[in-house]
């Protein structure tokens, strides 16, 4: 098949590479990476301009685009391509807001008793620091919309929940995503990735994930995008994912056929496992980044024939079959980030690092010569996998050892708790 992929990250890597071991596809991502570039051709449209990718998937007559970031899913691309007949992997703009707005989220999730934490959602500065005194803290903070991953503040003291609502609904930090604030009940317990195949009906789910979001080792510093992931997490058992089947994730894609915008794509339920059961925490439409990396080199059925199923409501007579391995994905993080960082070092070890069994996922790099610098915070994951977790974290740094750049940082305790 002709496949587009759209993007430029670590887990749009993820996903070519993932379709490039099927040896059979001809490859195009927009707007790609450098590492991207060795597997596929590399189109110049952002990932947000809708109406050119729209118009280039048509002209180039594309057998599958998969749409894979939240902004060009919240602003419709797969509805653009389909007006235009071309088959698109991914919620339509209006399945979307499961992600795109958390007021809808939290508002679908208490009208259909899904669980989740006790919440109110507020437009008005004011009435959001006069229900700050009414349930005091410790409290969650969060912009209503799109803030990649980081308009969500955990506020253990009063002056930090005053400042949270200042920097998201007047200091506008994330733009229009802090018109809305929500204010939530504080809830703890180890947090668990599950995403699942969906085709509006059948739900698929692939092996459970935990990423470590803080910069530092043991959860310190503040949130990013995510420092590297893991797969599956010993935390949700058996009994717990079937529990979270039935009590979260198939009435959540219930409830959406029931507000009239079937759910179809991958469906991420980020969750809380309480001690009074599991309960989300967040809903995103798509792969999560950095838990793709570490899920799919797990996966034993064609990637591509999956993503055609949940398109076209086949996904319960298709195979979706993951090994029994475990595997971790460690990012090499530009020093200053998720603050200002320098781009443009060298980066060395590249070879090395493939060369000791890893796969190498491009996030932020840029080709320079016959090598690669840094041109983003989250520069490139190292992807090892292994018998059992312990193994498959030893040789994630084994490998992550041959990396190097100016300021390269790494957590060193990534899957360790």
């Amino acid at each position: 098949m002709k496949i587009l992929v759209i993007g430029g990250g670590g887990r749009e890597h993820a996903v070519v590479s993932s379709l490039h071991n099927e040896g059979k596809h001809e490859l195009y991502c927009a707007p790609g990476n450098a590492g991207i570039a060795q597997l596929a051709t590399c189109v110049p449209i952002g990932a947000t301009d809708i109406e050119a990718l729209a118009e280039y998937a048509a002209d180039q007559a594309f057998d599958l685009v998969v749409v894979t970031p939240d902004d060009p899913l919240a602003l419709g691309l797969v509805d653009r391509l389909w007006e235009k007949g071309i088959r698109a992997f991914g919620p339509t703009a209006a399945a979307a807001r499961i992600e795109a707005s958390k007021a809808f989220s939290k508002n679908l999730m208490r009208k259909y008793g899904i669980p989740t934490a006790a919440f109110e959602v507020f437009d008005d500065q004011e009435k959001a620091l006069a229900y700050l005194d009414e349930v005091g803290v410790p409290v969650v903070i969060k912009a209503d919309g799109l803030a990649l991953g980081k308009g969500v503040y955990i506020c253990q003291t009063k002056e930090e929940a005053v400042q949270a609502i200042d920097e998201i609904m007047v200091q506008r930090k994330f733009g229009e995503s802090g018109a809305r604030v929500l204010i939530e009940e504080f809830l703890t317990g180890p947090e668990v990735s599950l995403l699942c195949f969906c085709d509006g009906e059948t739900v698929k789910p692939m092996p459970a994930a935990q990423d470590h979001k803080r910069v530092y080792d043991y959860d310190k510093g503040p949130n990013t995008g995510g420092m590297g992931a893991f797969a599956p997490t010993p935390t949700l058992t058996p009994a717990l994912k079937e529990n979270v089947m039935e009590t979260i994730v198939q009435p959540t894609v219930e409830a959406m056929k029931q507000e009239g915008c079937v759910f179809k794509g991958v469906l991420y339920c980020g969750l809380m496992l309480t001690e009074q059961g599991p309960k989300v925490l967040e809903y995103n439409a798509r792969f999560g980044d950095p838990e793709t990396q570490a899920i799919l080199p797990l996966l034993t059925s064609p990637l591509s024939e999956i993503m055609l199923a949940t398109i076209d409501g086949t996904l319960l007579q298709t195979p979706v079959t993951f090994s029994d391995e475990a595997c971790v994905c460690i990012v090499a993080a530009s020093g200053g980030y998720p603050g200002s960082y320098q781009k443009g070092y060298p980066i060395a070890g590249l070879e090395a690092c493939k060369n000791s069994g890893a796969q190498v996922i491009h996030a932020g790099t840029a080709k320079q010569g016959d090598g690669f610098v840094t041109a983003g915070g989250r520069v490139l994951g190292v992807v090892r996998k292994g018998t059992d977790l312990p193994s498959a974290i030893s040789a994630a740094y084994e490998s992550l050892a041959f990396v190097s750049f100016e300021g390269m940082h790494a957590r060193k305790d990534i899957g360790v708790k």
